[in-house]
């Protein structure tokens, strides 16, 4: 996890970077290719984005230093997927990709010691806005 902090960094965003940075390892190890990291279109953003085989893989990072108050699995709630699912619409329409297959994964670490322990979630949410209440308008397939 190393402790070099920038000069002038808040400690939560110094341990978010360490876990993004910890969490793009365990997917590359895990046989994912980084397409974008933190990528961003106005105030939505994606921590990680990779492709899993034919799949893009929309990559929440949570990283907290204890599992109280829920740890960094309960900080999922159904706004940040619903935001999540938001910028995912927007990185397929920025790419043109509307035609992959997609699934949105995330990596909870533990920040203890100087290590991080970690969970990859594949597929740990479905998002599936409607259009109006018989059509959905996640993906045109």
């Amino acid at each position: 996890m190393g402790k070099t902090v920038l000069k002038g960094t808040a400690p939560h965003l110094a341990l978010g970077r360490q876990g993004e940075e910890a969490a793009a390892g365990i997917l590359r190890r895990a046989g994912l290719r980084i397409l974008d990291r933190n990528w961003r279109q106005g105030r939505l953003e994606l921590d990680l984005v990779c492709r899993d085989g034919g799949t893009v893989v929309f990559v929440e990072v949570k990283t907290r230093t204890s599992r109280e108050r829920g740890g960094p699995e309960g900080a999922l709630t159904p706004a940040k997927q619903r935001s999540l699912g938001r910028a995912a619409q927007a990185w397929l329409a920025a790419h043109d990709a509307w035609d992959a297959p997609c699934r949105f994964d995330v990596v909870c670490l533990i920040a203890r010691d100087g290590t991080f322990s970690a969970e990859h979630y594949r597929h740990a949410f479905d998002f599936t806005p409607s259009v109006d209440r018989r059509h959905a308008a996640w993906q045109p397939w």
